[in-house]
């Protein structure tokens, strides 16, 4: 019996500066300065923070930094996306007969920015799945421009897809029950589409979500029909996940 067994390699990548902060296990302080002078005032019109004091502050940059000196320059919007480890796709699919594979990987984002965050997936390569022998799964087809609700692969080929899951996923992956990109349903399983190297946009909130974040969940699934023979070995994916600001 001829058997192969995938793997799918999740990198994270997080487009931005780094910022450094004091914290302990009941504290967080994301930015401080050393003045003579600064308060709060508050109207039932207006809020202000101000500081007084402050010495050679401002913004300035070359071509190997970016330097925002002083309190209210450090004034940044905070986000974060947590880390999935490598999935493995389970069953292992019989070369000859077929069959099904199915994984998951979840991020949780966290941003305190007022407008949100977006969540986009890619792969690395085109086919996304392959063996490094010239051997692959095609990218998961849908049968028209929106996602499938239903996962479906002719029985003479290979295939490699996603859907995601979650209370933030966009619009293009909810269903009404029976189609995708309309409703407001998040059906488990269902509006599958196949990665490409181009980014897509799977996840969206406009609004903070900070302290406890948003999860979103991708779960991928490869299947080789049963008129299909597929040639044995260890086939990868190298998934790319970017989370931005907005």
């Amino acid at each position: 019996m001829r058997r192969f067994s995938t793997i799918i390699t999740l990198v994270l990548l997080v487009p931005g500066m780094v910022w450094a902060a004091m914290a302990s296990p009941n504290y967080k302080i994301q930015s401080d300065v050393i003045s003579f002078g600064g308060s709060r005032s508050t109207s039932t019109n207006f809020n202000l923070e101000d500081t007084a004091g402050e010495v050679a502050t401002g913004r300035s940059a070359s071509t190997g930094y970016k330097l925002n000196a002083g309190f209210w320059q450090m004034q940044v919007t905070y986000i974060s996306i947590s880390a999935a480890s490598d999935v493995t796709l389970s069953p292992a699919i019989n070369g000859l007969t077929g069959g099904v594979g199915n994984g998951t990987a979840s991020w949780t984002v966290v941003t305190d920015n007022p407008a949100g965050y977006e969540l986009y997936v890619r792969a690395n390569s085109s086919p996304a799945m392959t063996d490094g022998l010239g051997n692959s799964f095609g990218d998961y087809t849908p049968a028209g421009t929106d996602p499938d609700y239903s996962w479906s692969v002719p029985a003479t080929t290979s295939e490699f897809g996603f859907t995601p899951e979650g209370v933030d996923i966009v619009q293009k992956y909810r269903d009404d029950g029976v189609n995708c990109n309309t409703g407001n349903l998040d059906t488990q399983d269902a509006c599958w589409n196949g990665f490409s190297t181009s980014d897509e946009l799977v996840a969206k909130r406009t609004s903070s979500n900070h302290p406890s974040g948003t999860s979103t969940t991708v779960k991928f699934r490869a299947e080789s029909g049963n008129q299909n023979i597929q040639v044995d070995g260890v086939y990868t994916a190298t998934i790319i996940v970017t989370v931005l600001p907005l």
